[in-house]
């Protein structure tokens, strides 16, 4: 019995033993952003409301939001970013190949890309799902009547099988008409090249404000996919990946806390022990980050919560109207939910 109890003891021993002598080579993204002095995001090129530059050729959106908010726990300075419009093609590659830090392009959270792929995903920022966009001239009010449609797809998306599933299910036949950029396919929709145009329904409700007659198109009922959107780093390197990730949980805390961009300078004052930890008044946060201990006080202060990058970005008062839905907080009904900052 003795015998068996010491073999035990060194089967787990030795696993223990070997991460401490082997640790993974964390930390040289991490280094290697600190000395360049900005953070490089690839975002959708293009896409109103989540990544579109200005007239000035600024770029703006909900996705833009989220890396400026990792340049501001960095370097406490938002603008320390350079931003790359990338298609679907060309995303995947440019992380691998280090031409990028960070995907904040609207990609789907999938467990290929999560494995095969070599990705880590942060926190979801944006709940999606898949829908369907027609002319309101075609009558057509349900994407069940859509038996024998020609659909415009967008190529290397999870658009393409989701359609494949759907029509399946439903028993109907379609014939799939697939190019090489998003910006393509909705030209040949509205073009009049195929009956439907499918896109997760944010990307519809994007395209849309696009025209010069948005009324004449309608967005069908039925939501058939999940489409969870989440920034995305490479595997290989936790220090970045711990950043990228608070970062986005920073957000959603400082709107479930209360704290704005407006008032974060009189939450400091506050008893609360939760809003005194996130805002770096208790310190220890920063430090296990690797960074200020007013980490998540630039996030909030140069960019906002979660809900206002929201509203001012894809809200019900933007051009894209999109209610919260699953991306209002927890506590009303949606999905959005920190772990707790301490």
């Amino acid at each position: 019995m003795k015998s068996n109890v010491i073999r035990l003891t060194s089967a787990v021993v030795i696993p223990i033993f070997l991460i401490i002598i082997f640790p993974s080579h964390a930390g040289e993204t991490f280094k290697r952003i600190k000395k360049r002095g900005h953070v490089r995001c690839g975002v959708s090129a293009g896409l109103p409301g989540f990544s579109v530059p200005d007239s000035k050729g600024k770029w703006k959106g909900i996705d833009v939001d989220v890396c400026r908010a990792f340049a501001a726990a960095l370097f406490g300075d938002a603008r320390k970013i350079k931003v790359s419009g990338l298609s679907a093609q060309q995303r995947f590659t440019a992380l691998q190949s280090g031409e990028i830090d960070v995907l904040t392009r609207n990609t789907t959270y999938t467990l290929s890309r999560d494995t095969s792929v070599g990705l880590n995903f942060a926190p979801v920022n944006y709940y999606d799902g898949q829908g369907f966009m027609v002319k309101k001239s075609s009558g057509v009010k349900s994407a069940k009547k859509l038996k024998g449609a020609s659909v415009c797809i967008h190529q290397g998306t999870t658009t393409e099988r989701n359609v494949a599933d759907f029509f399946r299910r439903h028993s109907m036949k379609f014939k799939p008409i697939v190019m090489e950029s998003d910006e393509e396919v909705f030209k040949a929709f509205v073009a009049g090249r195929c009956d439907t145009y499918t896109t997760d329904v944010s990307g519809l409700a994007a395209r849309r404000t696009t025209l010069k007659k948005p009324n004449d198109f309608i967005i069908l009922p039925e939501i058939i996919s999940k489409e969870p959107l989440a920034p995305a780093v490479r595997h290989g390197d936790d220090e970045w990946f711990d950043l990228v990730k608070w970062s986005v949980f920073a957000m959603i805390s400082a709107e479930e806390l209360g704290i704005t961009s407006r008032n974060v300078d009189k939450m400091k004052k506050s008893p609360d022990p939760n809003i005194r930890r996130l805002l770096g008044v208790i310190k220890g946060n920063g430090k296990a980050l690797g960074v200020s201990e007013s980490w998540a006080y630039n996030i909030i202060k140069l960019v906002g919560n979660y809900g206002e990058s929201f509203e001012r970005n894809v809200g019900e008062k933007s051009p894209l109207r999109l209610k919260r839905g699953l991306n209002a907080l927890w506590t009303k009904g949606g999905l959005m939910y920190a772990p707790p900052v301490k």
